[in-house]
């Protein structure tokens, strides 16, 4: 199989796939090495494709469905695992993580996670390599893309959000 064909079979693949796949993976079903899969993916992107590179893995962008919101947050470390299952709780997927850099301006970072076992497998990766939340650059200051099936799910979200005091609203205190 020539490089054209293997990032052919990687697209066909990615848009076949019912959750993301890692690049490891495809390195070993493509028998190449991961770096070769990361390159493949940068030329899919240039010519069009919309990858999204999540902790977990590639996934073909599909569009939101339902409903998307922005949720403001402000919580400490600590609780980003309680934030993050109130959101995917009330059936809704925490699709990023955005914090405002002094010097970078907008990062943004892709989570998608929608189920108690994605937030378990995000916060284990956290541990094993020591990262901190990029809501640490901003006094845990950070904003969340939701997709929500419906707007009475993402009303669910913001009232638990609200219940656990991490919405943040102008002047707020960290809890």
């Amino acid at each position: 199989m020539n490089a054209p064909q293997r990032r052919q079979a990687i697209a066909r693949r990615l848009s076949q796939s019912q959750g993301p796949v890692s690049a490891a993976a495809l390195a070993r079903e493509f028998d190449v090495s991961r770096q070769i899969i990361v390159g493949d993916v940068a030329l899919l992107r240039a010519e069009g494709l919309e990858v999204i590179a999540t902790p977990r893995g590639y996934l073909l962008s599909g569009g939101s469905r339902g409903t998307v919101r922005t949720f403001a947050c402000r919580h400490r470390p600590e609780e980003m695992e309680a934030e993050l299952n109130a959101i995917v709780d009330q059936g809704c997927t925490v699709l990023d993580v955005i914090v405002e850099h002094p010097v970078y301006g907008q990062l943004t970072a892709p989570l998608h996670a929608s189920s108690r076992y994605d937030v378990e497998q995000f916060l284990d990766r956290c541990r094993q390599s020591g990262a901190s939340p990029l809501s640490n650059l901003t006094g845990g200051i950070h904003l969340h893309t939701v997709s929500c099936p419906d707007q009475a799910a993402a009303d669910r979200v913001e009232a638990s959000l609200r219940r656990l005091g991490f919405l943040y609203e102008s002047g707020g205190e960290l809890p």
